[in-house]
């Protein structure tokens, strides 16, 4: 299996051209739907920690998972070369959806700080309908790179008016937008929510309300102030699933759709070094990957591709020379290490709060240091004290708070996955969906040269044609 697996991503990437030349692969069948998921921040440590998380019975071998079943490769992820080797959010997301390279912060510009065009925007030139669902805020780094372009990541509400005020064909870019962000569209200087209402947009700020609306609404969904609340604390903790399954269902046409999907706090969790969120918010996107799976089954001329932006917080499985990671210890969490750490101040009995909504008995030290804990004031202090706790159960390891440089897996599954295979560069990944973009709508003409690529969009203008 595994020599099988090794020859086809040889044969595969071998018909890669250098990424300097633009050049692609030969492009067939060239998918109606295509579907872009980004585990932002998940890196190979990821993954391989969720197999083991998910496998509560190792007596029979390690189990696969959904993610195992459609692996295909690998990614190099480095930004523009004044950035340097590790990349940030944003020029990874400008990376994945332009297939350039630009410097960390940029939104979709290149180093001279000049728009590029998006697969997301080409799709609604070419008349698909376009969505995103991500769980941070929807003007975070990885959708705004998709949506639109900026100097700056940190440009939040400048990033917000853009959703309304951008036309493409006269317009809006996107037609679903779920995630959080409220607090950057209804502002004391604009109110972004009135008017996507006054322009015909179903608006909701409830998950239920998904599922009254009749299909092929435009709908903007804001179910956060900013980003949503951690998996281990909302009320559906698959909540990207479930916005994936209503986004679907709203841009289903016969044209075909584009759709960004994020597991945005895999990263968070990675900066927070919380093992305990990271895989429940792995879990978060396996579930969303296996609904996947089961809507190309039914739809097999869509394309799903999945890779991380970069890897955060430098994940160790097996901390130290024990040789062991043991997962049990987080699987019966009943809320985050945030959430536990908010309400300890208030707990009569601190240990015994802390025990319960871990799942697992405190010995006397841990819980002589829970009552410690509860007495300080600050925080990020009570989060460290409850976090090292699970560390040292675990035996997990982190080696930084930031990010790191080294390659991200890809998966991918659907009509024209195989041209995903191989050890490549995260740019890569755009070309080859622009690609598919770019061959005529009508009869869906295959791209066997460069100069048929060079007819479908202008390479002098950076890829905005």
């Amino acid at each position: 299996m595994a020599f099988r697996t090794l020859t086809a991503a040889f044969a595969v990437s071998a018909t890669f051209f250098s990424v300097a030349s633009f050049a692609k692969p030969q492009v067939s069948h060239t998918p109606k739907n295509i579907i872009m998921v980004v585990g932002d921040g998940m890196g190979p440590a990821y993954t391989s920690a969720y197999r083991y998380y998910k496998d509560l019975d190792l007596s029979n071998g390690v189990d696969r998972t959904v993610l195992d079943n459609i692996y295909v490769g690998s990614a190099s992820t480095y930004p523009a070369e004044e950035s340097g080797i590790v990349t940030d959010s944003a020029a990874g997301a400008t990376a994945l959806a332009t297939g350039f390279k630009s410097y960390n912060g940029a939104i979709s510009v290149d180093t001279d700080r000049k728009p590029l065009n998006t697969v997301l925007r080409q799709a609604k030139r070419n008349g698909m309908r376009t969505g995103i669902a991500v769980t941070s805020q929807i003007v975070h780094a990885t959708p705004a790179a998709y949506v639109t372009h900026n100097e700056s990541r940190k440009n939040y509400n400048e990033i917000a008016d853009h959703f309304f005020d951008d036309r493409i064909n006269g317009e809006f870019v996107v037609d679903v937008m779920l995630g959080g962000g409220l607090s950057y569209f209804e502002r004391d200087d604009r109110d972004l929510v009135a008017e996507f209402i006054d322009a015909g947009y179903q608006y909701t700020d409830s998950y239920n309300k998904l599922a009254t609306y009749s299909e092929g609404q435009s709908l903007l969904g804001l179910f956060a102030p900013i980003g949503l609340p951690w998996a281990l604390d909302d009320k559906r903790p698959h909540r990207l699933s479930y916005m994936a399954e209503h986004a679907i269902k709203h841009l289903e046409n016969e044209n075909g759709f584009f759709l960004l999907i994020e597991a945005s706090q895999v990263d968070w969790a990675g900066h927070a070094n919380d093992i305990a969120s990271a895989m429940a918010e792995m879990d978060d996107l396996a579930k969303t990957i296996e609904f996947l799976t089961g809507y190309v089954e039914k739809n097999p001329d869509t394309l799903v591709v999945l890779t991380a932006d970069h890897s955060t917080g430098g994940l160790t499985i097996g901390a130290n020379s024990d040789y062991k990671w043991e997962p049990e210890w987080i699987r019966n969490l009943q809320s985050s290490v945030t959430q536990i750490a908010e309400k300890l101040v208030d707990e009569t009995m601190p240990a015994e709060f802390v025990s319960e909504q871990l799942g697992f008995e405190l010995n006397s030290d841990e819980k002589l240091q829970m009552t410690r804990l509860a007495k300080i004031e600050e925080l990020r202090d009570r989060e460290a004290g409850i976090k090292k706790i699970i560390d040292i159960k675990t035996n997990t390891g982190w080696t930084t708070g930031g990010h790191t440089g080294v390659d991200v897996p890809v998966f991918s599954m659907g009509q024209g996955s195989h041209l995903f295979a191989g050890s490549i560069d995260n740019t890569e990944i755009a070309k080859t969906i622009f690609s598919f973009l770019n061959s005529k709508p009508n009869d869906r003409k295959k791209i066997k040269s460069n100069k048929d690529k060079e007819e479908a969009c202008n390479f002098k203008t950076s890829w905005v044609c």
